[in-house]
């Protein structure tokens, strides 16, 4: 892991600057297109997040990548013919080829290496070829995003969650090692369907990524009061892999896993909810990917980070504060000899939820809380590892929870243990 992350001025600082080394690249892994279950062209969802600064996209339909041929019928777009028109005036009207089977008007969809040249810009703006694995174990979800993929991934069936989650990761990388290509897989919003626990992330091998954040308005980010929540699962499954089960780093993205791109409200899963923020080289899946296994990147829902320096024993974070806006920065951590003890939760009914156990409160302790745009946490020694936390007194706009803040993730700083 590096050891300082340069500042950053701005989401298009990376594409801006001409100065030699690293910069800073914004963009978002989960997104979803009319070629699955979105109700946008690819290729109109692409402009959307380009014009917006962002510098890559990965285009993650359900267990396909744009490519082939697809046609889909005009009657079923949920607003109509809209959509149509929106397109055709943003690429002219010979773009979309249509046709008529019968009575049924039709429109085919463009592919990836179709749109691709139109919109890709070096240093500017990135498409990164994605799919999410869409699975299940009985009643529950089990979803895995790939990101820069040759080939589309076919859902495996499995045992458990864990073993169809395993199953997913063992086919992507192996994918990876046939290509020789970076290929980023990682663990779609746990708490849908309350389907994958800290229980399963602390055993999956391979599995470095989890959605920390993810904006759709159904996944549970924060639990439900009894259960959970994401960032709480994070610690409990970090601590374990890095002592347990040695099964290394645990790293927290942010997505917005948008599907509706028309109309905007809470109850949508709208774009421009969560993103990355990674330092790399060059604007490229070869330089992205080995950032972010390195742990070079903070995940963020709106707050913007100017420095994050780990310097010496002393982690610092500098926040960039907008107008009106209190920032309050928590480090947070959990010793290397930790109590490993858990206990099911229990419902109404005297049974256990199948979902994650409740273990000791020194598992992902706040360490340290300040208010201000700036803080530091100098380690003691007897962390296993320190991340922070940095949350806006601005709400988060959209929100399905009128009380979620806007937030930041910084990736954990892992001890060496003794």
């Amino acid at each position: 892991m590096l050891l300082c992350l340069l500042l950053l001025q701005g989401s298009n600082s990376g594409a801006a600057s001409s100065s030699p080394g690293p910069k800073w690249w914004k963009g978002n892994l989960h997104t979803h297109s009319l070629w699955s279950d979105g109700d946008d062209f690819p290729e109109m969802i692409a402009d959307w997040y380009k014009s917006k600064g962002y510098h890559f996209l990965a285009l993650s339909d359900h267990n396909l990548i744009q490519t082939g041929e697809k046609w889909i019928n005009v009657g079923s777009l949920k607003e109509g013919a809209a959509p149509l028109s929106r397109c055709e005036k943003r690429f002219g009207t010979n773009w979309l080829a249509r046709r008529w089977v019968g009575p049924v008007s039709q429109v085919r969809l463009k592919t990836l290496a179709e749109f691709r040249p139109l919109l890709e810009e070096p240093g500017r703006f990135l498409l990164i070829p994605a799919t999410e694995i869409t699975a299940r174990y009985s009643i529950w979800p089990v979803h895995v995003n790939a990101a820069n993929l040759k080939h589309p991934i076919a859902p495996p069936n499995g045992l458990s969650v864990l073993d169809v989650l395993q199953r997913s990761f063992d086919a992507v990388y192996a994918q990876r090692q046939a290509t020789r290509q970076p290929i980023l897989p990682h663990v779609n919003h746990p708490n849908f369907g309350w389907a994958i626990t800290a229980e399963d992330l602390m055993r999956l091998r391979g599995g470095i990524f989890f959605e920390v954040y993810n904006g759709h308005p159904e996944v549970h980010n924060f639990g439900d009061g009894t259960r959970q929540g994401t960032e709480a699962m994070w610690d409990i499954a970090l601590s374990f892999r890095l002592t347990q089960t040695k099964l290394g780093p645990l790293y927290g993205l942010a997505v917005d896993d948008s599907h509706r791109y028309h109309i905007y409200s809470p109850e949508q899963s709208n774009p421009g909810r969560g993103w990355v923020i990674v330092r790399a080289l060059r604007l490229d899946p070869n330089d992205l990917i080995p950032a972010m296994e390195r742990g070079d990147f903070y995940s963020s829902s709106g707050v913007e980070l100017e420095d994050v320096t780990r310097l010496n024993r002393t982690l610092t974070v500098a926040a960039k504060p907008r107008p009106g806006e209190t920032l309050t920065i928590r480090f947070i951590g959990t010793p290397k000899r930790f109590n490993p003890s858990s206990e099911p939760i229990i419902a109404k009914d005297g049974r256990p939820y199948p979902t994650t156990r409740r273990y000791r409160p020194e598992i992902g302790n706040v360490l340290q809380e300040s208010q201000g745009p700036t803080a530091s946490y100098t380690l003691k020694g007897d962390e296993l590892y320190v991340r922070a936390t940095i949350i806006s007194s601005f709400p988060k706009k959209d929100a399905k929870d009128p009380s979620e803040k806007e937030m930041a993730w910084v990736q954990p700083w892992i001890q060496p243990l003794q």
